[in-house]
């Protein structure tokens, strides 16, 4: 056991200090070859920070360890939300731009759909992770064309083109420095999605537990790090809007990417358990559904609202605990949630854009 755990902590630190490898040299690529500082935060460094849920997913859905694959980005993207955004908020209130309100979010609930009816039929083909894959393409393709085009548009005549600057020196060896730590950052992603995969899977057998709990919590949890620490520093540095779009970028990513790979390499399409599209993953478009009114209210995610996100979240896991031991106060606990708790969020919910709409029509 001592020795799982080890290999459980090891994966995770290697996860973590890989993506920030991976990140950081990226970054500098992109920005050296001249591509706004915009583009990088809204797909290098977003991507980069889910790159530990690609590499679980992919090493689980080849190794046929589908269920731990599925939940790993169910999991994240409901982790992402209600516990990233949550605990954010509580730090300080966030501020959210207009751009995430009226075309990030309504991708994220978008693609959140496509996936519940992809998996309706209890699997994800090798043709719908590659729609999945091509949507990733497409979304990319349209964030930088957007943001080349606002940035010319903004462009003032003290401003100066990237390709026109002049050449820093040392550059050639930066670049070679940068290529090193996103070839290393590959490889301790690798290394720790080995070592992290094992581990749940041999903590699911010891503890009885089943591999989709496991990726759905604590799997989920340690891929989801990276977006943790990053929303984290973001916030506490009052870079508030840069917490928001890191989390709901990886929650698009997590999708297109992370399930477009692992169906594309698993040796049969990547089946769904029922548990998962009976509860999880209504669940995951939920919640992707209550980040528009939450966010639309003020633009502002205030800490009432973070504090929601994270009881939710804590419920969401007694949940599955409760669910995967078969406890007796789990019908009481579904009662609750599902007749009182619940309703009582969504009529706060609506009374605030109601309120909202009004204020800003006055």
């Amino acid at each position: 056991m001592l020795t799982t755990a080890f290999l459980f902590l090891a994966g995770v630190a290697l996860l973590i200090v890989g993506a920030e490898a991976l990140v950081r040299g990226a970054s500098r690529l992109a920005l050296a070859w001249g591509i706004s500082p915009l583009v990088v935060g809204l797909t290098v460094v977003a991507f980069g920070t889910s790159s530990p849920e690609v590499a679980v997913s992919v090493r689980a859905a080849a190794s046929g360890r589908v269920d731990l694959a599925v939940g790993n980005v169910v999991g994240s993207n409901i982790f992402n939300v209600l516990f990233i955004l949550g605990i954010t908020a509580l730090i300080a209130p966030l501020a959210v731009g207009r751009q995430v309100i009226r075309q990030e979010v309504p991708v994220m609930i978008g693609i959140s759909l496509v996936l519940w009816l992809f998996a309706a039929d209890g699997r994800v083909g090798r043709a719908e992770a590659a729609a999945l894959l091509f949507g990733l393409v497409v979304y990319t393709v349209f964030l930088i064309r957007q943001s080349l085009a606002e940035a010319r548009a903004e462009r003032g005549n003290t401003d100066r083109a990237a390709g026109d600057a002049a050449p820093l020196p040392g550059r050639g060896t930066r670049t070679l420095v940068d290529i090193g730590l996103v070839l290393g950052g590959l490889a301790l992603l690798v290394l720790g999605a080995r070592w992290l995969v094992d581990a749940a899977v041999s903590v699911a057998r010891e503890l009885g537990v089943s591999e989709l709990v496991i990726g759905l919590t604590v799997v989920a949890a340690g891929t989801s790090l990276p977006e943790v620490a990053s929303s984290l520093v973001a916030a506490a540095r009052g870079e508030r809007d840069i917490a928001v779009g890191n989390v709901i970028g990886s929650n698009i990513f997590n999708i297109l990417g992370c399930l477009g790979l692992a169906g594309l390499v698993a040796a049969e399409p990547l089946a769904v358990a029922p548990a998962v599209n009976a509860f999880d993953l209504p669940v995951m478009v939920a919640v992707a559904v209550a980040c528009l009114p939450v966010f639309f209210t003020g633009a502002v995610v205030a800490r009432w609202e973070g504090a929601m996100f994270l009881g939710y979240y804590a419920a969401y896991s007694a949940y599955l605990i409760l669910a995967a031991s078969a406890h007796d106060a789990l019908p009481v606990f579904s009662g609750v949630m599902l007749g009182f708790v619940v309703p009582i969020t969504v009529v706060t919910l609506v009374v605030l854009v109601i309120g909202a709409s009004g204020a800003k029509r006055g």
